[in-house]
């Protein structure tokens, strides 16, 4: 019960640890900073023309309707005379100008008309030029929208391109049909004809326009007359100046929000970036060497990730040159002997009249120049491994093949009678390396296992299995590893071989080259001394 409540705690914490590092990528950010800055206003821009239209159909659809109820209503038996009554009794309710025309296209009544200076009857009826009461509005009466700070700013590029563009064409001013008895626009002829009569005009001062619908009044199959309704769109137009605010204020508040996801932006990407520069600038000297480092990041973005793959990738060259520093430090050490050697040997040659002497001498030169060309051709392996062993191209091997060859070939070349044993599970067990490579580690180990094996002896490979990694153990029964060296038995350089014949013939290099192949390929070798005598190395390799 609890591994399954443990397994499901680190299962939810790797899901709200993928949720995190996705949110934290700068591609979320900067689709955030994109949304808000051009979709909201671009969403409120594009608005406003659907807005403008509905409006524009609403307001007509009802001027029709109240022209046609008024034209049912005069076309009873009483006709145009109870024009007069009829928009009377409205009381001004009605937020259209309502006229009635006779059919010549003379006006009968006019509902801007009704009020106690004009007269109430038709035959008192004056024709004044006066411009539509419901449509005719002061400045003051209206809210004042376009003495707003934020309108003006934002109507300021439109003022612009009117500036730029010249003036417009000039209005008419006033109502169409100012101080007209007769109106016989388009819209009314078309009504006196029976058909539903529309026009669309410019007013005078305010930026807007006055509809004008007509509608036929019919008494039986006769035209009697039109009723005439008409509109300012100025009520609209202050609708529209209101959304344009409103939509102004959007656009300052993505331009806000904007400014602030331009300093998170420059705060998360921009510095970072900064320091990665000055820290690249001072991680080697003028003599490149290896100076400083790139300092660690805990922020899960692309950055984030960047710093820690340099900070890796520095340390690696660290590590890479302090292992060719090593190296070098070595074989400079192991050269000093031999070399020391020849030149004494050299020096005291050609005093020496001694055949015996001049051919000992002879023989220390050729020794100590076969040594210093082991130790160069080990070290020259060591480096070609490390070079190339990350760009060989790996293939399946299947262990027990290659074991079996392996052994089958020092049974052939064993001297003193040392035999060699070869236990494997019936399965294949396939890992991932280049065969030969591979072939060269357990060469170095078994070869190392017969140097010290006495004779009679039996050096015993076994392979198996431990999880997903392929276990290949290696045992001989000679003395075994003295536990002060266990830890340097795969040091470069490093041999312990006394009583041992050819001692002076390893360079130590064996086993530094079978960890290097191992460790190249993901595994790990170690060392240990057996209770009944002998050393027991074990090889772990991962499986695919």
């Amino acid at each position: 019960m609890a591994s399954a409540t443990a397994t499901l705690r680190a299962e939810l914490e790797r899901r709200a640890e993928q949720a995190r590092t996705f949110l934290s990528r700068i591609s979320i950010r900067l689709l955030a900073f994109n949304i808000l800055l051009v979709f909201l206003p671009a969403a409120g821009l594009l608005t406003l023309d659907t807005y403008e239209s509905q409006m524009l159909r609403t307001q007509e659809q009802a001027m029709v309707q109240q022209g046609r109820v008024l034209a049912a209503a005069l076309g009873g038996p009483a006709g145009l005379d109870d024009a007069f009554g009829i928009l009377r009794n409205l009381g001004g309710r009605q937020q259209a100008r309502l006229r009635v025309v006779d059919a010549d296209g003379h006006l009968v009544a006019d509902s801007s008309r009704l009020t106690p200076e004009f007269p109430t009857t038709p035959g008192q009826l004056a024709v004044v030029g006066a411009s539509d009461g419901a449509d005719k509005r002061s400045s003051s009466e209206e809210p004042g929208l376009l003495d707003g700070v934020l309108y003006w700013m934002g109507a300021l590029p439109f003022r612009l391109h009117r500036w730029l563009t010249g003036p417009p064409p000039p209005l008419d001013s006033g109502e169409f049909y100012s101080g007209r008895d007769e109106l016989l626009g388009a819209e009314v002829e078309a009504a006196l004809r029976g058909r539903y009569g529309a026009a669309t005009r410019i007013s005078g001062g305010q930026r807007s326009v006055t509809m004008y619908v007509a509608i036929p009044i019919r008494s039986g199959h006769e035209i009697t007359g039109a009723v005439l309704v008409s509109q300012s769109t100025y009520g609209i137009l202050q609708a529209l100046y209101a959304v344009r605010l409103d939509v102004f204020k959007v656009v300052l508040a993505a331009l806000a929000a904007a400014a602030i996801l331009s300093l998170l932006v420059s705060t998360t990407i921009a510095r970072p970036l900064r320091r990665l520069r000055s820290e690249a600038l001072a991680v080697v000297d003028r003599r490149g060497r290896l100076q400083g480092g790139f300092r660690s990041s805990s922020t899960r973005d692309e950055i984030g990730d960047l710093t820690r793959a340099l900070e890796q990738l520095t340390a690696r060259m660290r590590e890479h040159l302090s292992f060719i520093e090593r190296v070098a430090a070595e074989v400079s050490h192991e050269f000093k002997n031999p070399l020391a050697s020849i030149r004494t040997a050299a020096e005291l040659l050609p005093s020496v009249e001694d055949p015996d002497q001049r051919r000992r001498f002879l023989q220390i030169v050729q020794r100590d120049v076969a040594r210093m060309e082991r130790l160069l051709a080990g070290v020259r392996e060591i480096s070609r491994i490390d070079a190339q062993i990350d760009d060989d191209e790996p293939q399946a091997v299947d262990l027990a093949v290659l074991l079996e060859s392996i052994v089958d070939g020092f049974r052939l070349r064993s001297r003193h009678g040392v035999s060699f044993d070869l236990s494997k599970p019936d399965g294949a067990l396939v890992v991932r390396a280049v065969p030969d490579r591979l072939s060269q580690a357990f060469e170095n180990l078994l070869d190392n296992a017969l140097s010290f094996s006495p004779g009679g002896s039996a050096v015993r490979v076994a392979l198996g299995a431990d999880g997903n990694a392929a276990l290949v153990t290696v045992t001989d029964e000679g003395p075994g590893v003295p536990p002060e060296h266990l830890e340097k038995v795969f040091a470069r350089f490093f041999s312990y071989r006394p009583g041992t014949p050819n001692a002076n013939g390893h360079a130590g290099l064996g086993l530094p080259i079978a960890k290097a192949i191992v460790e190249g390929y993901g595994g790990a070798i170690e060392v240990a001394n057996r209770a009944e005598g002998g050393a027991s190395f074990t090889v772990r390799l991962p499986m695919n």
